[in-house]
C-alpha cells in the first residue's frame, strides 16, 4: 500500500537541533553590562520559550510554499540589491506563489474604482468624480455605502459580514449555479484560508479525528490539520490520468484508516486542482458528492479557482450545485465551498477577501461557526466589498461592462497561452513529463532525476526535488516550490511552478529552466 510520507516532522526536528548546536541561546554566554540589575547573577536567566517547550503542532506543521526555498530567494534579492551583478541572473522569478499582482498583472479597474469610493465617501460629491470615474462604479459605491451602518469602512461589521454584501455574494451563487443560495449561509473571511481553519476547529476533535485530504495537496490542509491536532488521511491523484480522482481509491483509504481507529471526519476536494491544475467532470464530481453522502462525510469544496479553467472541455461546476442537481438538498448532504478574491482573474491577494458557504448543518451547529467567526470580530471590510464585486462584477448594458470583459478577457486568455508555453516546454525537457493545465495557477512537473543526483541528496540531507529546486535558484534566480512540500507518491519527485510571470516573462523562464535543466542532467548523468 502506498503511504504519505511527507518528513515534514524529521526534517524540522533536524533543523531544530541544528540550531540549538549552532548556539541558538548564544545570548546567554555574553558578558553583563555591568550597570546591569542582573550583573551580579554568575549567567543571564535562560529564555522562557525554546524549540523544546512551544506548542508541538507548531514544529510539526509546514508551508512549503513560503519554506526554505523562499527564504533563500530573498536573500539572494537582497544581494542582488546591494551588488548588482554579483550573481549569474539580474533579477528573481517568483513562479512559488498563487499571488499575480506581484507579478505584474493589474488590478481590475471597476473593482479598484468602487473600492476607492468606498474608502473616501467624500469624493462622491466633487464634481470632478464623474469625470473619472464610471457611472456605474458611483452607482455601485453608493449601493454598497448605504448597507454599510455609518457609511464606515473602518469599523467592525457582523461577524459574518455585511449583511448587504452577503445578499449580493449569495444573489451571485444563485445566479451561477442556478440554485438559490441563502445569504445567512455566507461567512466572510480574510481570505480562504481563515475559513478552513474555523472549518478544521469546528470538526477536528482529536488525533483520531481524520480529513481526507489529496496528494498533492495545498499545503494548507496539511498544516491547518495539524495545527488543529488532527490526522490527514491521505487519497493520491492518479498522475497517470491527468491527475484523476478515482472513487475507488477515496474508498480504500477510508477504509485504512478506519482500521486504525480514525474516524474520518470530511473529504477535501481541490477543484481546479492545486497544485496539479486538473478540472473535475461532473459525473465524477457526482460520484464523489454520492461517496460523502453515503458515508456521512462533509464535502469541503476549494473552488477559488473557478474562474481559472482553460480547456474547452471542461466547464467548472461547483459541488453545491452538483449536489442540489442530484436531488439532495441540506438535510442529506453537508457542504462547505471557499471562495476568496486571491485568485480568478482578480488577483487581490493583499486585499484578503473571501467567503465560505456553509450547508447541510443544524441551526445549533451554526450557532457555534458563528461563535467561532465571532472571536475574531469580522473579516476587513476592503475584503468583503471585494467578495460581493467578484461575485456580482459589471454586467451587459453598464458603463463598464466592455472595459472589464476586456480585461478579464486579456487576463484569462493570457494566463492560458502561459501555461500550454511552460507545459511545452517542461516536456521537452529530458526525464520531465508534465500533465496538461485544465485551470487553477500552476503546473507540477515530475523530474525523473538520475541515481546520482538522488544520492547527492541524500547527502545534502535533502529531498532530491528540494535539491534539483535549490540548484534552480542558484543558478537561474527561478523560484519553484519542491514537490516533496505537497505530497507525491513515494519515489515520485515533483516541482510547482505557478504560470504567473508576465508573458514577456515567459521566453526567459524557459530559457534558463531549459539551459540549468540540461546541465544538471549532464552533471549527474549516470
Amino acid at each position: 500500500m502506498r503511504r504519505f510520507v511527507s518528513g515534514v516532522l524529521s526534517s524540522y526536528q533536524k533543523r531544530s537541533l541544528s540550531h540549538r548546536s549552532l548556539g541558538f541561546f548564544s545570548s546567554t554566554t555574553s558578558l553583563p553590562n555591568s550597570d546591569s540589575p542582573s550583573s551580579s547573577s554568575s549567567a543571564a536567566m535562560p529564555t522562557p520559550v525554546t524549540l523544546e517547550t512551544i506548542n508541538p503542532k507548531v514544529l510539526e506543521c509546514e508551508y512549503a510554499v513560503r519554506g526554505e526555498i523562499v527564504t533563500l530567494a530573498q536573500r539572494l534579492q537582497q544581494e542582488l540589491q546591494e551588488k548588482p551583478g554579483s550573481l549569474p541572473f539580474d533579477e528573481i522569478l517568483y513562479c512559488n506563489i498563487g499571488n499575480p499582482q506581484s507579478l505584474g498583472q493589474q488590478p481590475i479597474t471597476f473593482f479598484r474604482e468602487v473600492i476607492a469610493l468606498c474608502d473616501h465617501p467624500p469624493i462622491l460629491d466633487k464634481s470632478e468624480t464623474q469625470g473619472l470615474f464610471s457611472a456605474d462604479a458611483i452607482e455601485r459605491a453608493w449601493q454598497i455605502l448605504d448597507q454599510i451602518p455609518g457609511r464606515a469602512t473602518g469599523a467592525y461589521s457582523h461577524s459574518q459580514g455585511i449583511k448587504g454584501l452577503r445578499d449580493t455574494i449569495a444573489a451571485g451563487i444563485e445566479a451561477r449555479d442556478g440554485f438559490p443560495s441563502n445569504p445567512n449561509d455566507i461567512f466572510l473571511t480574510d481570505g480562504a484560508s481563515p475559513a478552513v481553519h474555523m472549518m478544521m476547529q469546528l470538526l477536528i476533535r482529536t488525533k483520531k479525528d481524520g480529513i481526507l485530504c489529496p496528494i498533492p495537496q495545498y499545503p494548507l490542509y496539511s498544516a491547518s490539520i495539524v495545527l488543529h491536532g488532527g490526522t490527514l488521511v491521505p487519497y493520491y491523484l492518479d498522475e497517470a490520468t491527468g491527475w484523476g480522482l478515482e472513487v475507488s481509491e477515496l474508498q480504500k483509504q477510508l477504509e485504512d484508516a478506519k482500521s486504525k481507529g480514525i474516524t474520518v471526519r470530511a473529504l477535501v476536494v481541490i477543484n481546479p486542482g492545486n497544485p496539479t491544475g486538473q478540472v473535475l467532470s461532473e459525473d465524477n464530481q457526482r460520484d464523489i458528492v454520492e461517496f460523502c453522502k453515503k458515508e456521512g462525510l462533509v464535502l469541503l469544496a476549494d473552488e477559488v479557482y473557478q474562474e481559472n479553467v482553460y480547456v474547452p472541455d471542461k466547464k467548472f461546476h461547483s459541488f453545491k450545485k452538483i449536489s442540489r442537481s442530484m436531488g439532495y438538498g441540506e438535510e442529506d448532504i453537508s457542504v462547505v465551498s471557499f471562495q476568496s478574491v486571491s485568485k480568478g482573474y482578480y488577483g487581490e491577494c493583499g486585499k484578503r477577501g473571501g467567503y465560505m458557504e456553509v450547508t447541510g448543518f443544524g441551526a445549533d451547529v451554526r450557532e457555534q461557526i458563528y461563535k467561532v467567526a465571532s472571536v475574531n470580530l469580522c473579516s476587513n471590510i476592503t475584503g468583503q466589498i471585494l467578495a460581493s464585486l467578484v461575485m456580482s462584477p459589471p454586467k451587459v448594458g453598464d458603463e463598464s461592462y466592455e472595459s472589464y470583459f476586456m480585461e478579464k478577457d486579456g487576463i484569462l486568455s493570457s494566463l492560458a497561452r502561459r501555461a500550454k508555453t511552460l507545459e511545452d516546454a517542461l516536456n521537452s525537457l529530458e526525464g520531465v513529463t508534465c500533465n496538461k493545465a485544465e485551470g487553477a495557477m500552476y503546473l507540477f512537473p515530475r523530474i525523473h532525476l538520475p541515481e546520482k543526483a538522488i544520492k547527492a541528496a541524500e547527502a545534502a540531507k535533502t529531498a532530491p526535488d528540494a535539491f534539483y529546486a535549490r540548484r534552480l535558484l542558484n543558478a537561474t534566480g527561478i523560484v519553484v516550490v519542491p514537490g516533496s512540500g505537497f505530497g507525491q507518491v513515494p519515489g515520485t519527485w515533483h516541482f510547482r511552478c505557478t504560470i504567473l510571470p508576465q508573458e514577456d516573462k515567459i521566453p526567459a523562464v524557459v530559457s534558463r529552466l531549459t539551459e540549468f535543466h540540461k546541465g544538471f542532467m549532464e552533471e549527474f548523468r549516470d
